[in-house]
């Protein structure tokens, strides 16, 4: 089981690397203009600094779990344990819906999506954007999961978990794989899933949540399936490879429209409504896009 100082994310850093090595030879013989040198290091530096913010947050999770979990019935405990393998199947499902839910209201929460809107900023699509974590999100990201010690998992495999899942998205992160057989496709979060995931066409907005697994978008009415292929960044693109900006930037522009509020309706509006939420009520949120294009 993992140890708190032993990330496996760590021990998976020589395999992205290796990955990325690889689409690079894969797009340079197929002459793609699919990375840019600036971007990449860009992104491999949001990388480095979220590594960093990391250390100190998954510490902190880690007390925080081990506190709730001293709280957890025995009998939930005895049945978590980490020696049953059914608990780390049933943990699996848990920590994928958690992140589910995490992942889309961090795109439908402005402040939230101000956290994580660097996952998103990027021109490109290829498997250094991956590593375009998000800084401010660490700060508050562990929060989703503290109901998982409370029912009985175990702090250590709540972490293991979360790993598992973020060392999953790195590979799905490229355009060098297409669609996959269609049973996997109606399970898993794929490369095709994901490229949707990262568009900024207006019908893709918003749209493929998942960790490892779909399912949850498809119960939950958020799937949309890859169709013309995807323009990626975000609907106003930031045009810098500058790491604090690229850290910073939304929630600069949540600043601005703050100091023009008139009232508590609009700072609430700016702070807690969807991204593109105006309070002069001419919205450029997801949905008011969609309904400009299909009225």
């Amino acid at each position: 089981m993992l140890n708190p100082l032993h990330d496996p994310v760590t021990y998976a850093v020589p395999f992205f690397f290796i990955c990325i090595l690889a689409e690079l030879y894969v797009v340079w013989k197929d002459n793609e203009e699919t990375y840019e040198l600036k971007d990449s290091v860009a992104s491999i530096s949001m990388g480095v600094g979220s590594a960093i913010i990391n250390l100190g947050m998954k510490a902190l999770a880690f007390a925080a779990f081990t506190f709730l979990y001293q709280f957890a019935p025995q009998i939930l405990k005895n049945l978590f344990a980490y020696t049953n393998w059914y608990a780390w199947v049933l943990l699996f499902f848990a920590d994928d819906f958690t992140f589910y839910w995490h992942h889309r209201l961090s795109h439908e929460v402005r402040i939230l999506w101000a956290a994580h809107v660097n996952h998103h900023s990027s021109v490109k699509y290829n498997l250094s954007t991956a590593l375009r974590q998000s800084w401010a999100e660490l700060l508050y990201k562990y929060i989703w999961w503290l109901w998982l010690p409370l029912i009985g998992f175990h702090p250590l495999m709540i972490l293991t978990m979360i790993s598992i899942s973020l060392i999953y998205q790195f590979w799905i992160h490229t355009e060098t794989i297409d669609k996959l057989p269609k049973p996997i496709e109606a399970v898993f979060n794929t490369p095709s899933h994901h490229r949707v995931h990262h568009a900024s066409d207006v019908k893709y907005l918003d749209r493929n949540h998942g960790g490892i697994l779909i399912i949850w978008d498809k119960l939950f009415g958020t799937f949309q399936a890859e169709e013309e292929r995807p323009t990626y960044g975000i609907t106003v693109n930031i045009k810098t490879y500058n790491p604090l900006k690229i850290a910073t930037h939304e929630f600069a522009a949540i600043f601005n429209d703050l100091k023009n509020a008139k009232s508590l309706k609009d700072v609430w509006g700016y702070l807690f409504q969807p991204p593109g939420w105006s309070a002069d009520g001419k919205h450029s949120t997801a949905e008011a896009l969609r309904k400009k294009v299909n009225p």
